[in-house]
């Protein structure tokens, strides 16, 4: 794990380069777009499953369409309110919870995605979108720039967790896994043993999706990971301090082998939390509130 952590900090500091730098963007730019590829050699035949890899939460609610109607994963009493218009920007400030597209996370060095999708009761087609609380993007346009980031990255792995469906029948989980299948192709990685996955025989077998589907419909195809084998748990809290010790935690409880595991180190807003801070949103009240009064312990936990 030493030599996992050494490599987590050279990324964090933009050391990790790739061999080719090309374009205009700057090194590090060019770094975190291709930080797998550039690791060690020690470590290409270390378990995935042992690397520090990160990702992120809610990964598609970049841009939700506060035109749109209110999302089947609210409640009934938020969509009747939400008929009053003004309530449908104040959702998206608690929607919103990344500022990158896909593109520029990838590019970034994000390599796990926390996806949740609906359809649109209604709607007459099969439509499929991202959603948190307001729709946002459609299915197909995200797992397309996804797609072209991998081709001109071939060497970089990638986790999309679909964890969250509402509103879907059995066609539209059908359509889903369709459009899965035409992005990637050849680059889905199938079901296997975790143990035996790693950097080495992706890049060998030229896959690199892993797609984990929390959903029975996953049994029907060879490439959809059952969700287990992604355990996810979720603290659920606004305090820092809680937070860092149900991480420490579960991360010490984790399965030894068989599966992989995700420490979700975000904050959660409760009703009180977005009734105070109702205007100024999940960014301005959760999360620079706490960068202000608890950024330095959490960097201090980080570097231990």
């Amino acid at each position: 794990m030493l030599a996992v952590r050494k490599a987590r900090r050279k990324l964090r500091m933009g050391t990790i380069c790739s061999p080719n730098p090309s374009g205009t963007k700057t090194s590090s730019e060019v770094c975190n777009a291709d930080w797998m590829a550039s690791l060690p050699p020690h470590l290409h035949n270390l378990p995935l499953s042992n690397l520090a890899i990160p990702g992120s939460h809610d990964s598609f609610s970049y841009w939700v369409d506060e035109k749109s109607p209110v999302g089947p994963d609210q409640t009934q009493a938020i969509k009747r309110l939400a008929r009053i218009s003004l309530v449908k920007k104040l959702m998206k400030k608690w929607s919103v919870t990344q500022n990158l597209t896909f593109r520029e996370q990838l590019e970034a060095g994000i390599r796990y995605f926390d996806l949740r999708v609906s359809s649109k009761p209604g709607d007459a087609d099969q439509e499929i979108y991202f959603i948190h609380g307001l729709f946002g993007i459609k299915v197909w346009d995200g797992l397309m720039e996804i797609d072209s980031f991998l081709t001109q990255h071939p060497q970089e792995i990638i986790f999309l967790d679909f964890n969250h469906f509402y509103a879907m029948d059995e066609t539209h989980h059908k359509c889903l896994v369709l459009w899965i299948q035409e992005a990637f192709g050849n680059k889905l990685c199938p079901a296997c043993s975790v143990e035996s996955l790693t950097l080495r025989t992706l890049w060998e077998k030229n896959c690199q999706v892993l797609i984990f589907y929390h959903c029975p419909f996953y049994k029907q195809y060879p490439f959809l990971w059952p969700g287990k084998k992604i355990p996810a748990p979720w603290a659920n809290t606004t305090s820092v301090r809680k937070l860092i010790l149900f991480l420490e935690t579960t991360l010490s409880e984790r399965a030894s082998r068989g599966s992989f595991h995700v420490s979700q180190a975000i904050l959660t807003p409760r009703v009180k939390t977005i009734a105070r801070g109702l205007v100024g949103g999940l960014k301005n009240t959760l999360v620079h509130s706490n960068h202000n009064s608890h950024g330095p312990s959490l960097l201090s936990q980080e570097r231990s």
